[in-house]
């Protein structure tokens, strides 16, 4: 405190100097419990999620053992899951034949509790791939969360046969989580499979906005008459073991090849083109015939940075148009194709 020349008490800000040491404790110790709160969120969330597909994997083993269901009942099953929660990209066949193949390699849902649901989905199905024994997949997922790996630093050590060198002892380890800079905290807080499982109101209504484009361009190219032939919606893709769904894909009975078209109920992003290029690489490889000619990818988006969308489509060879920029289709797309197809002015009338 202070005084001025009439005697009055004042309060005196303190010498920045003198607190500095004070402050930067305080701040680390402010940014470290910010940093332990997201980590315990987020391993939770996990948590649920896995203990989710445990339970999935297990009804799934006690129906087809009291029932007699076969095989077959888990593309009944992706279908209808995936009918009722369209944004969640976890319930393809594959994935829930982990699911099953999950509760069937770890019968104790107390340890899937404390060890496996502690580690993502992707080290999870790490562990399935490649280790035969229970003993050696919870030796591996016990140093996994020690260490913090990545499924692909996992798969480092399984390969280099890193327990055999180490000792095959499993039961002198500890609870931990993994440390919170380490590889496998990074991986989970940008696991596509836990942010479909949390969703959030906003998601939601954009998958809403993305369904309800989707029917009306699909009808609204049907009633055109130019030669569209309706394939299908929610196209399932699997590409080096992840899955993949295009939103609508055509075949062109007059331009001869795939049409595929992606929706967005946002503004641009420059990796919507690079996924829309993929999914045509993946057609043309595995759907295309000889004699077709390249499949054509079809963006609609809500709005657009102009100067984005044109470093964006620089340098890609399949013909990619984008419904809003008027001058990128011209550029996207062969002149031999733009007469077949509907033009921009009418694809973005349908969308107002």
């Amino acid at each position: 405190m202070g005084k001025n020349k009439d005697g009055v008490i004042f309060p005196v800000a303190p010498n920045f100097s003198e607190m500095s040491d004070a402050y930067l404790k305080f701040i680390e110790d402010v940014k470290a419990e910010i940093q332990r709160q997201r980590i315990s969120i987020v391993l939770n969330a996990n948590s649920s999620m896995i203990c989710l597909y445990w339970n999935i994997g297990r009804a799934i083993l006690k129906k087809q053992e009291e029932e007699g269901w076969g095989a077959k009942v888990i593309d009944r099953m992706a279908k209808d899951l995936k009918d009722a929660f369209p944004e969640m990209s976890g319930f393809s066949p594959r994935n829930i034949k982990y699911m099953r193949k999950f509760a069937e390699s770890w019968a104790d849902f107390e340890f899937v509790q404390q060890v496996v649901a502690q580690i993502p989905w992707r080290t999870n199905r790490m562990l399935l791939d490649k280790l035969d024994s229970e003993e050696s997949r919870i030796w591996y997922a016990h140093k996994a969360i020690e260490n913090g790996w990545s499924s692909n630093v996992l798969e480092l050590q399984i390969q280099s046969g890193l327990m055999e060198r180490s000792g095959r002892s499993v039961n002198n380890f500890t609870a931990a989580l993994p440390p919170a800079d380490s590889d496998m905290v990074d991986q989970v807080f940008k696991d596509p499979y836990l942010f479909d499982f949390l969703g959030t109101d906003m998601p939601r209504r954009e998958v809403e906005i993305e369904r309800q484009l989707t029917e009306h361009i699909q009808s609204f190219l049907l009633e055109l008459g130019q030669g569209f032939a309706f394939v299908g919606r929610q196209v399932h893709l699997e590409v080096g073991g992840d899955d993949f769904y295009i939103d609508l894909l055509f075949y062109h009975l007059k331009l001869r090849c795939y049409v595929v078209i992606e929706l967005k109920a946002c503004d641009f992003e420059p990796g919507f083109i690079s996924q829309l290029n993929m999914y045509q690489n993946v057609v043309n490889d595995v759907l295309r015939h000889p004699d077709d000619k390249p499949t054509i990818g079809l963006l609609l988006v809500k709005g657009k940075n102009e100067t984005v969308v044109e470093y964006s489509l620089a340098g890609y060879q399949n013909p990619i148009g984008v419904a809003e920029w008027k001058n990128q289709i011209a550029k996207a797309l062969p002149e031999e194709l733009r007469s077949s197809l509907p033009s921009v002015e009418e694809i973005e009338k349908e969308l107002e």
